[in-house]
């Protein structure tokens, strides 16, 4: 049998606990399906009295995770810490140079620091792993880095934060406002206290932009990603979903254009009938379209101790797997130095349908306004829904437009057209209608 392979953990948060209590469980399992033991000889945290609920004991402690990483006693640093600069980006970018293979779930690291850490990774022969960075516990990365050889990806979009689709279930399924729904999150633990990272869309944009680098060969962009969050999203337009056959989600989209790449995150309303529609609660699902295989859609868990540490936890069983000298394959399944610059997509050109939601005065020829607008933008309606809300003296309606496709240029110049006029008594709420398997 090979020698052990020796594991380094810097973090012993929630995943990095789960790591190292899966590890011990399962030991010997690990050490069949591997051919080696997977041993953790050494770890850094910021508190070392914490009781953590697992023994690290015989491991050597770092108080500095910098030493840790480049330290002699293990063969794998395994990144746990987050954040895309201080501690996390000096220890990873110290092992990849020291020659150790390196597992991270950092996706704010590699959205920023990805391709030139790759770079020295690619340089120094080994490997830089990250399946839990992207969709929890779900394979995607394997997936689309080693086994799609030969398929050109389409387009790729998916449900990438728990947090956001948490709330978007609770507020269809028991008619709950967003900020109920956010304070339950809350207190489940399901949602920060300053929640903005993920209900604006933040933490979706830099796992998409990660799978954009992986299905295009381009370099990765997260500042060149559209984004909207669900901050708006309100009862009103959950309900006037499900009336039309739709069900609401926030979706990471990135797509192959003539313009460019399109990447983009925002409210989508996807058909009930629909795959991705059936995925509720903290699970995370993502769709690959190809021109060989198809559509491919995984489903599973977004987030937790377990599902995360699973992912780590395979990646770290690959390295033992790897054989010694043996070239391994490109971090983001192309050379770092051959991946393409990323040409962004303009996102008014996007074509799709779109939902338009309304708020208008109950008077005589606002409804042909806005369809004469509507007509001057060469815009095409599927249908058009009426509801009365208000009192007799403040009367006002609520106009649902459910377009053909068309592009947003032409939606958002229709809008603001019937803003100037003056006909709206709130802001109006457009979301986009997304093709979803």
């Amino acid at each position: 049998m090979a020698e052990a392979l020796r594991i380094g953990i810097a973090g012993l948060g929630t995943v990095g606990a789960s790591v190292v209590r899966v590890l011990s469980e399962k030991a010997s399992e690990l050490t069949r399906q591997c051919g080696r033991q997977l041993v953790v000889t050494a770890v850094s945290a910021r508190d070392r009295a914490r009781n953590r609920g697992v023994d690290v004991a015989a491991a050597k402690w770092f108080d500095d995770p910098v030493d840790l990483a480049k330290s002699a006693d293990i063969d794998v640093f395994v990144e746990l810490i987050g954040g895309d600069e201080g501690p996390a980006r000096a220890c990873v970018k110290v092992a990849l140079e020291a020659g150790k293979h390196v597992v991270t779930a950092n996706k704010a690291l590699l959205a920023k620091h990805g391709v030139s850490l790759a770079e020295i990774a690619e340089k120094k022969g080994v490997l830089l792993n990250y399946e839990a960075a992207v969709a929890g516990g779900i394979p995607i990365i394997k997936t689309m880095r080693e086994a799609m050889a030969g398929n050109s990806v389409t387009r790729v979009f998916g449900i990438l934060n728990g947090t956001c689709n948490y709330i978007l279930t609770r507020m269809e399924a028991e008619g709950l406002s967003f900020e109920d729904c956010l304070k339950d999150a809350q207190r489940l633990g399901y949602a920060e206290a300053d929640p903005t990272f993920d209900i604006e869309g933040n933490d979706t944009a830099h796992k998409l932009s990660i799978l954009t680098s992986l299905a295009f060969g381009c370099k990765i962009s997260a500042d060149d990603i559209y984004m909207e969050g669900i901050s708006n999203i309100s009862q009103a337009d959950i309900r006037a979903a499900g009336e039309l056959g739709y069900r609401i989600k926030l979706l990471g989209v990135a797509q192959q254009t003539e313009s460019g790449i399109e990447q983009r995150v925002h409210p989508t309303m996807v058909p009930t009938a629909s795959v991705i529609a059936q995925v509720h609660g903290v699970t995370n699902a993502v769709a690959v379209e190809t021109d060989i295989l198809g559509e491919l859609l995984l489903s599973g868990p977004g987030a937790g101790g377990n599902a995360t540490a699973s992912a780590v936890i395979g990646d770290i069983a690959d390295i033992a797997k790897s054989r010694p000298g043996f070239q391994h394959g490109p971090v983001f399944g192309r050379p770092a130095k051959e991946l393409k610059p990323y040409k962004r997509a303009k996102m008014r050109a996007h074509e799709g349908g779109y939902f338009i939601r309304l708020t208008v005065h109950d008077r005589v020829g606002v409804f042909a306004a806005v369809a004469k607008r509507m007509a001057d933008n060469d815009i095409s309606l599927e249908s058009i829904v009426q509801h009365a809300v208000g009192t007799e003296e403040d009367a006002t309606k609520t106009v649902i437009l459910v377009t053909h496709e068309t592009t947003e240029a032409a939606v958002r110049k229709a809008v603001d057209g019937i803003t100037k006029d003056g006909h709206l008594t709130d802001k109006p709420q457009v979301i986009r209608i997304e093709r979803a398997g």
